[in-house]
């Protein structure tokens, strides 16, 4: 994988993940596979030709174990996303897979609220969890901005870890590192800064990138809040990336999550960063009822 990574770079792979909707749009227009491109074949997970690609390549998805053959034809199990000057590698489309490793827009609104925040009053921070860490683009642009922290990026999805370990190598961060854990549970020690971007829909499947359980799916996202709360050091700070469904104009989330805040006595900011994302759940049973579903973005310090 890490030589397939490499490849990808040196050849300057460049390519933006998109929406699920906009992605079977793109996917439905006519094209042919002996003249995919790079991009066809590791962004928009299109079927290929072995012509279609070099020898080389070819050689290092066999050796990584990432090459299928379907109706003829070869697909990459994995694609490849660039964002903030580095190489990511997730599941390919479509993510039906359980295990499956999301990347999109949200992980494109989370890396910039992360690099705009400023940095918690901890000084110096030492030590950073990014809790579901996915692809783990979290930990390495943590990783990158505060070099002397150890970053850990935890997950319960193996399938997660495998990736996220594979992407911080290469990204060449020392200071960051995959661990297995169900929230923090499984990690020791306080924390100077603690970050996540949950799955906070309601998922008839229940695949672990999406569903976020509770009431319209606010569940997980309430659940790293009350953990920061136990896990942050004086000065530490949880920032949380989160996508809340609002009825009657109320969100149910914000009222949950400072309350909590509050009566720990930890300073809050809060921050509608996107009105409306994924507006085709509104089109399910789940979200009956449901107005829209805003991308959030909530900033929790516990005093020095």
């Amino acid at each position: 994988m890490l030589a397939l990574g490499a490849a990808l770079r040196a050849r300057k792979y460049q390519f933006t993940t998109v929406t699920p909707a906009t992605q079977s749009r793109v996917l439905a227009r006519p094209f042919a596979p002996e003249q995919s491109t790079l991009r066809d074949i590791f962004g928009w997970s299109r079927p290929f030709t072995a012509a279609a690609i070099d020898d080389e390549l070819l050689a290092c998805m066999r050796a990584a174990g990432v090459l299928e053959e379907q109706d003829g034809l070869l697909r990459s199990t994995v694609r490849m996303s660039t964002l903030a000057g580095e190489w990511l590698f997730h599941s390919a489309y479509p993510t039906t897979q359980a295990d499956a490793v999301f990347f999109g827009p949200d992980t494109c609104r989370f890396v910039r609220a992360m690099e705009q925040t400023p940095a918690p009053a901890a000084d110096p921070l030492r030590r950073i969890a990014d809790i579901g860490c996915g692809s783990g683009v979290g930990a390495i642009t943590l990783a990158r901005r505060f070099p002397q922290a150890e970053v850990l990026a935890v997950d319960i999805n193996d399938r997660a870890l495998a990736l996220a370990d594979v992407n911080i190598h290469l990204a060449g961060v020392e200071n960051a590192s995959a661990h297995h854990s169900n929230l923090l549970t499984q990690v020791d020690g306080l924390f100077d800064l603690i970050v996540a971007n949950p799955p906070y829909l309601l998922d008839a499947a229940e695949r672990a990138y999406r569903h976020g359980g509770g009431k319209l799916g606010a569940g997980l996202s309430l659940q790293i809040v009350q953990a920061a709360i136990v896990r942050l050091a004086h000065g530490g700070a949880l920032w949380l990336y989160a996508g809340v469904a609002m009825e009657d104009g109320e969100d149910a989330f914000l009222r949950q999550a400072t309350a909590m805040l509050e009566e720990a006595g930890l300073r809050w900011t809060y921050e509608e960063i996107d009105p409306d994302v994924f507006g085709e759940e509104l089109e399910t049973p789940a979200y009956t009822g449901v107005e829209r579903i805003a991308a959030v973005w909530l900033v929790a310090s516990k005093d020095v």
